[in-house]
């Protein structure tokens, strides 16, 4: 556990009460997700618009780090819910990925093409300041590059910025799950090559893009699905790809499926229908529940855990907070281990006869262990 001064609420100059932060991990025991978790801080300012959610899950290996998620989620449960699940996830991601930081995420509840205005991040920005070294973050789906920017230039504990930090981290990310696609076919196929094959990413967000960009290089056929149609037609001109609704691209008869959008992407309801025969994405929580993963071997399905696959961004990240300051050839070379580590994890699921998941959760808590003991 990283010790830390408590967080206070945090007044304006004149004394008004603007910005509120509070410890509800008592409140976020009693959901499903909650699995442990150090600190969930609720930060709220209605004067400004804020509602966050910082979940510190682990920092056994080291301080907290995970991106910042705007989402207008439908419910406060329903946020504090995803907050855990991604938290819990980055835990994992560090420890695979070898990097000394613990998993944490933050959730901020709002529509980020409306409701993200300066003040809500200048809110936030306080926030972050205030728990003072227990969380680092940067961006993630509705937090941009500017964004963090602008959070960096209020608090130190921002990475990913294009100023004291190593920039956009996305196409890292996008880099790394392309290695970690290949490895995947490389062991479904004893050929990694991508000319001819097919394909269907589900989502074409910053990662999701640039995952396109290097598949239509290599040779790849794509089939793709967005809910932005500007996108969309960006993906038809870029790489002569086919379009299809959101709620039809799993089921696109493909050879690989790269969810790269929200969670949740795999479920018992989907998996029957899946098209491919390979499940390799970027997307955090592709999993709607935990036996998926077992569901996907039992029908022939390779799968690729989500956070070893898309554990790029991470890395690249946690490298400007090295001691010696960030090298991107380091950097660079640390994400091309990823291959390495899923081949590993398909070879040990094999010969056990267990899912993917469950082999890659086993080497992280085995690490994580090791931290604690």
């Amino acid at each position: 556990m990283l010790h830390v001064r408590e967080p206070r609420s945090l007044r304006r100059p004149g004394g008004a009460m603007t910005l509120e932060i509070t410890d509800i991990t008592g409140e976020a025991g009693k959901l499903k997700a909650f699995d442990g978790h150090e600190r969930i801080w609720l930060g709220r300012d209605e004067a400004r618009g804020l509602t966050g959610i910082v979940a510190i899950h682990n920092t056994a290996r080291g301080p907290a780090l995970g991106g910042t998620r705007v989402w207008p989620h439908e419910s406060f449960e329903a946020a504090l819910t995803d907050a855990l699940r991604l938290s819990r996830g980055m835990t994992y991601k560090s420890a695979i990925a070898n990097v000394p930081f613990g998993g944490g995420k933050a959730v901020i509840v709002a529509d980020s093409r409306t409701g993200k205005t300066p003040a809500l991040l200048e809110a936030y920005a306080e926030m972050l300041a205030a728990l003072e070294g227990q969380f680092y973050t940067g961006e993630d789906v509705g937090l941009t590059v500017a964004d963090a920017d602008f959070l960096r230039a209020r608090t130190p504990n921002v990475t990913g910025t294009t100023v004291g930090g190593s920039g956009n981290p996305s196409p890292v990310t996008a880099h790394g799950v392309f290695l970690g696609l290949k490895a995947a076919l490389g062991h479904a196929r004893g050929s990694d090559a991508l000319a001819g094959v097919h394909v269907a990413v589900q989502g074409l967000g910053s990662v999701g893009y640039a995952l396109c960009e290097e598949l239509h290089a290599a040779g790849a056929r794509l089939t793709v699905a967005d809910i932005d149609g500007a996108q969309l037609a960006r993906a038809q001109q870029a790489f002569g790809a086919q379009a299809v609704d959101t709620d039809r691209i799993a089921g696109v008869a493909a050879d690989v499926f790269a969810p790269c959008a929200l969670g949740g992407a795999l479920s018992r309801d989907i998996i029957p229908g899946l098209g491919a025969g390979i499940v390799a994405g970027s997307a955090n929580n592709q999993l709607a529940e935990h036996d998926d993963a077992r569901r996907l071997m039992e029908r022939g399905v390779l799968y690729a855990p989500d956070y070893v696959i898309n554990a790029g961004g991470l890395i690249n990240v946690a490298a400007e907070l090295a001691p010696g300051g960030y090298d991107r050839k380091a950097a660079m070379a640390k994400v091309s281990e990823i291959p390495l580590t899923l081949l590993d994890i398909f070879r040990r699921s094999d010969a056990a006869g267990r899912p993917t998941n469950d082999v890659a959760q086993e080497i992280a808590e085995e690490r994580i262990a090791a931290a604690n003991g």
